[in-house]
């Protein structure tokens, strides 16, 4: 089992930056790919990007989002810059065995996600 909760959300205006953290509890943390997701509000759950030995990102935050992880801490971060509006969502971070993907319903474990929100 692995639990995992996000933080580092808020309002940011556009063209700002944040970082997005989410803490893994559970073991083997560095064994879990991890994905970053998102949602807005009438939406569906939209792939950001993920990490495992490599990285991969959604075309819509390619250039403007780094994942990276700290299997030290069981952290793994989303750092995005360059924000507009279109970036307002609820992000949650993802785990699950083995490599990274772009499908939601891949991913066994999940948190509760952090609001982003980018005024214009």
């Amino acid at each position: 089992q692995v639990q995992l909760v996000e933080s580092g959300g808020g309002l940011v205006q556009a063209g700002g930056s944040l970082r997005l953290s989410c803490a893994a509890s559970g073991r083997a943390f560095s064994t879990y790919a991890m994905g970053w997701f998102r949602q807005a509000p009438g939406k569906e759950r939209e792939f950001v990007g993920s990490i495992s030995w490599e990285t991969d990102y959604a075309d819509a935050v390619k250039g403007r989002a780094t994942i990276s992880r700290d299997n030290a801490k069981d952290t793994v971060y989303l750092q995005m810059s360059s924000l507009k509006p279109d970036d307002t969502a609820v992000y949650y971070c993802a785990a699950r065995r083995r490599n990274g993907s772009r499908n939601y319903s891949q991913y066994d474990y999940w948190g509760q996600g952090t609001q982003v929100t980018v005024s214009s």
